[in-house]
């Protein structure tokens, strides 16, 4: 940690610095984000992006009683680091430590809990809304990047926030667009004359003595309107604001923290809303990051030196499952791919490598996915939607009433399914089968292995109506890959012959539960292990069979317990008025935190040694 960092231990104390030692410390901030991140995995390159942007704003507003939202919030970790948690900042990602986002219960200065996109305006404008409401004063600001206004909920907060009027900035962080150094500076120029408050108020004055002017006032006054329209048109890349109501300021360089200052600074004498353009570049001072931003944008552990992987990468489940989609759209060129903003997260780029034709990337607009696919599926081609299942939340009411209500034929791959890991609550996908499950025509498969995923994705092709196919994010299991084969809806597999009592789930953790089962077998407890395959709908033959044989039955699952595959058991078992015992295991009824995997699983008792222990508690009761 370098000298100047060492001096600052919340906002004010940036207040303190010469310009000069504002600099230094944007430097010191990377060389301590890089070192964190390379130990700990993170969001690396939209956090190095962003350092002099978070220094100036902590030198001009006053948070904590200046609201500043980050929208995504992968790139506040120098927020974190400025605002009292510098010391902590080494915890960053690991289970106890600090969150890889801005969370409200972890510190002050996190004025949002943010983890999705393009929430950060809707945020803001209602905070600013409750401000005028109380008659209190502070600032409020969003920082927003160039790639989460591709959201819709982001233009239907500007084009309210531009409608009401009210104080509100909102920072643009730019970080892909290139502008022409005259046609920037020009843009600049022109912002420092639009923010000077002699030039707002003679304006005011000077188009009220126009309008005096005898029979032809007000005509020149519109004359001059229309002809400054047309040169800020011309020469202002920021007139889609302009026109949703709000003053744009900008573009600036979003690594000149003078210049920066400046603008923010006047852009807090505005009454109404504004729009402040910064231009950045990812993984700014990290020559690997600059060079790869993608690449960089979330990373495991690292060496700092070449910037390669700590530990060879395995193949995943998402590996898996894009090259298995290759392999099957070869042959049949109804099959299209869609990914909101995810083309690698979610495998969906070697599908785009081999079928740039047949392969479409919405942007962070996974509404607009779900329904756009429901548009191909009505014209008989095949979509395939790949989205996160955090992200796939978004979306519910498309699945719904665009997909689901007429039984088009839309494949959901619903990556990072279950515990994702370090980024934490905001990103668990364990919400999917609760939510998806309730939904009529949908038909939901989830694969033990990476085998079974290749299978249930030829399956799903081949089937006439909506499927949701869900797999966890991490490594595949590593078991041998068979020939595609096509799976009778519906139906489960049973792993394992037992006496003593049932297990039956779906997804990674039957894995753990398989070995549970068999090192029990050693202790002469007996346990039959199914994989069902299929959350909905349920191998209904087998669970009768099941229920005749009156023993004790364990449901397994990654997802909430409530609604979940276990609760369409206990639905099943109840509705056909079988007695039999059940206790379901999965996740409780509460946001699960962030740490490793193994970690989470753990906490939940979904790994072996969990699992045995509880299996052989679960049979001596019942």
């Amino acid at each position: 940690m370098g000298p100047i960092l060492e001096r600052i231990s919340l906002p004010e104390d940036i207040k303190k610095l010469k310009p000069s030692e504002l600099m230094a410390l944007a430097q010191e901030l990377r060389e301590y984000i890089i070192t964190v991140a390379s130990q700990n995995g993170g969001h690396l390159a939209p956090s190095l992006g962003v350092v002099e942007l978070t220094i100036a704003l902590h030198f001009v507003f006053e948070a904590p009683k200046d609201k500043i939202i980050w929208d995504v919030g992968h790139q506040a970790y120098a927020h974190k680091i400025l605002t009292g948690r510098k010391k902590q900042f080494k915890t960053l990602r690991t289970f106890g430590g600090l969150s890889g986002f801005p969370k409200r219960d972890e510190s002050p200065y996190d004025a949002f809990g943010v983890g999705h996109s393009s929430t950060s305006i809707s945020a803001a404008l209602g905070m600013a809304l409750a401000r005028d409401l109380k008659g209190e004063q502070y600032e409020v600001v969003a920082v927003i990047g160039d790639g989460a206004l591709t959201g819709g909920m982001a233009f239907e907060a500007l084009n309210h926030a531009g409608h009401l009027q009210k104080k509100l900035i909102v920072v643009v962080n730019d970080n892909e667009m290139s502008i022409a150094q005259n046609v920037g500076a020009l843009s600049a120029y022109l912002s420092r004359i639009r923010t000077d408050p002699k030039y707002s108020r003679g304006k005011d004055e000077l188009e009220a003595l126009i309008k005096k002017i005898p029979h032809i006032g007000p005509t020149m006054v519109k004359i001059g309107e229309r002809l400054k329209d047309s040169f800020k048109y011309l020469l202002v890349p920021g007139m889609l604001f302009e026109e949703l109501g709000f003053t744009y300021l900008g573009p600036i360089d979003g690594h000149n923290i003078k210049e920066m200052i400046e603008v923010f600074s006047r852009a807090k004498t505005f009454a109404g809303p504004v729009v402040v353009h910064v231009i950045t570049k990812k993984g700014k001072g990290y020559h690997w990051a600059e060079e790869n931003p993608d690449g960089f944008h979330g990373v495991g552990k690292f060496y700092i030196s070449t910037g390669e992987p700590v530990e060879a990468p395995r193949v995943s489940f998402t590996e898996v499952f894009g090259k298995a989609l290759v392999e099957l759209a070869q042959d049949r060129p109804e099959v299209v791919a869609i990914t909101a903003a995810m083309p690698t997260g979610t495998g969906l780029n070697y599908f785009a490598q081999n079928y740039p034709e047949r392969f479409y990337d919405v942007g962070i607009a996974e509404q607009h996915a779900v329904t756009m696919a429901a548009g191909m599926a009505c014209e008989g081609l095949k979509p395939v939607v790949a989205i996160y299942s955090t992200f796939l939340q978004r979306s519910f009411d498309q699945i719904i009433h665009d997909v689901c209500l007429q039984n088009l034929p839309v494949v959901f791959a619903i990556d990072r399914a279950g515990i994702v890991g370090e980024d934490g609550p905001t990103h668990h996908g364990i919400f999917d089968l609760s939510y998806l499950r309730m939904i009529p025509n949908l038909t939901i498969m989830v694969p033990r292995n990476e085998d079974m995923l290749r299978k249930m994705l030829f399956t799903a092709l081949n089937h006439s109506g909506p499927v949701a196919l869900r797999y966890p994010r991490g490594a595949a299991v590593g078991v041998e890959l068979t020939p595609y084969e096509q799976l009778p809806i519906g139906t489960a597999e049973i792993l394992k012959e037992g006496s003593d009592g049932v297990v039956i789930g779906v997804g990674r953790p039957l894995n753990y539960a398989l070995k549970a089962a068999q090192k029990l077998e050693n202790e002469g407890i007996s346990l039959t292990v199914i994989d069902a395959r299929f959350v909905k709908p349920l191998d209904y033959k087998l669970l009768e069979e099941v229920g005749s044989l009156h023993k004790p039955v364990i449901t397994v699952e990654e997802n909430v317990v409530a609604g979940g595959f276990g609760s369409a058991v206990n639905e099943y078992f109840s509705f056909r008025g079988i007695g039999t015992k059940v206790v379901n295991l999965g996740i409780a009824d509460e946001f699960p935190p962030h740490g490793k995997v193994e970690e989470i699983l753990n906490l939940y008792g979904l790994t072996e040694e969990k699992l045995y222990l509880k299996f052989r508690e679960i049979l001596s009761k019942l």
